[in-house]
């Protein structure tokens, strides 16, 4: 008599997470990041005003300072998600999704810079890195747009998602947090390279399978672009591990040998100049490429979406399955 609306109520369980990722998946290829009142933003202010408090040039008060910040985050998404889940889930995921707006913005430089306009791509670069884009000419735009895209569809999509399929609203909140202190806090200037250690670190281990992920969507995605997968996986395997960031090289060297250019060289950021290993055996990228790297970065997205969405499914299926045995 009862087993029918338990199986009722065990479906309706395991479809919450991937619908509600689903939904938060489609709400930003329909509304991208709000200009104004964006949450992430909300959380920037209020890291940067605990900052004028708790900061001293010290690794341990920066471990302090990120882990007061995304506690609370912790605790918040823990208590959404008890209260408003599905709902809260599809929130947190749009909040924390960036793709959209990305490619917007990769489209937008491509036009910009095939129109010839180097100054209003140096000014809609700041939209993309923090690299000085004063110090760089139309090619220089293009490479770094490039490498933003790819790096960026890792860590403002494909993380955020399979953050939200393991862990939910909490893993996905405190994902975007880390996320944000990483590019608050996480460089290697002289004020932050020991008060942001931990916030770089922690991001660092928060990303380390997405980027993996991301590497292997993007070998699958290259023929989007005329590319070749094996490419992508060849020049993963053999320039990543060059690259000054653990997850940045597998993301750059797989976007650029899909791409069939090389990335890499020097790199100049406000703080200091970076000589990047190159990675890719192509030609230096060139306007095109910049569309090719936002056509490319659409499709990893979808297919990141389609694999958190399973991810999800599949893990309701099994914690449900493990409450119901024991009822038999």
């Amino acid at each position: 008599m009862f087993a029918p609306r338990r199986r009722r109520g065990n479906r309706s369980a395991i479809a919450g997470v991937p619908v509600g990722i689903a939904g938060g998946y489609l709400a930003d290829l329909v509304f991208a990041d709000p200009r104004r009142g964006h949450p992430v933003a909300v959380f920037g202010s209020g890291a940067a005003r605990l900052e004028r408090l708790t900061y001293r040039d010290h690794r341990a008060v920066g471990v302090v300072h990120t882990g007061l910040l995304l506690a609370g985050l912790s605790l918040l998404g823990v208590a959404a998600q008890r209260r408003w889940r599905p709902g809260a889930i599809a929130a947190a995921t749009f909040v924390a999704l960036g793709g959209t707006s990305l490619n917007r913005v990769g489209n937008r430089m491509a036009a910009l810079l095939a129109a010839g306009d180097v100054d209003g791509a140096r000014a809609l670069l700041p939209s993309l890195c923090g690299r000085d884009p004063a110090a760089l000419d139309a090619a220089g735009l293009t490479r770094a747009t490039v490498e933003s895209l790819a790096e960026n569809t890792s860590d403002a999509q494909v993380a955020p998602l399979l953050w939200a399929a393991v862990a939910g609203v909490p893993g996905v909140l405190v994902y975007r947090g880390a996320n944000t202190l990483d590019a608050m806090i996480g460089h290697r200037s002289p004020r932050y390279l020991r008060f942001g250690w931990a916030a770089a670190r922690f991001d660092d281990v928060l990303n380390y399978v997405p980027a993996r992920v991301t590497g292997l969507l993007v070998a699958m995605c290259a023929p989007v672009v005329g590319g070749s997968p094996s490419a992508a996986l060849r020049a993963w395997r053999r320039d990543a591990a060059r690259h000054p960031s653990p997850n940045a090289g597998v993301v750059e060297a797989s976007f650029a040998g899909a791409l069939g250019v090389r990335l890499g060289g020097p790199t100049q950021y406000a703080h200091q100049l970076e000589i990047r290993p190159s990675l890719g055996d192509g030609r230096a990228p060139e306007v095109p490429d910049v569309g090719r790297a936002v056509r490319l970065s659409r499709a990893v997205q979808g297919a990141a979406a389609l694999i958190a969405v399973a991810v999800a499914w599949f893990s309701a299926a099994c914690r449900s399955g493990r409450r119901a045995s024991p009822r038999g």
